[in-house]
């Protein structure tokens, strides 16, 4: 009979993966975000080319959400 040995899970690898799925997660969401926000702004501005300002804004403001998460992951390490 083989002896099973107790696994131990390195602290600094749980950091890794932590700080992974932190700038990873906010990464998918931030995409899925600006996708949706950039085909109505192209919508508006194809109705009215004033709106080209606010949609421009509003087509960058899901970008910090990736900038909260790489801040979280320097955090962590």
């Amino acid at each position: 009979m083989a002896v099973e040995g107790v696994v131990m899970m390195d602290p600094a690898g749980l950091k890794a993966i932590g700080a992974g799925l932190a700038v990873g997660l906010t990464g998918i969401a931030s995409g899925i975000a600006e996708k949706d926000i950039g085909s109505a702004a192209i919508g508006a501005m194809a109705e009215n080319e004033a709106l080209f300002g606010k949609g421009l804004i509003l087509t960058v403001i899901p970008e910090t959400i990736v900038i909260f998460g790489l801040v979280v992951a320097l955090l962590i390490k």
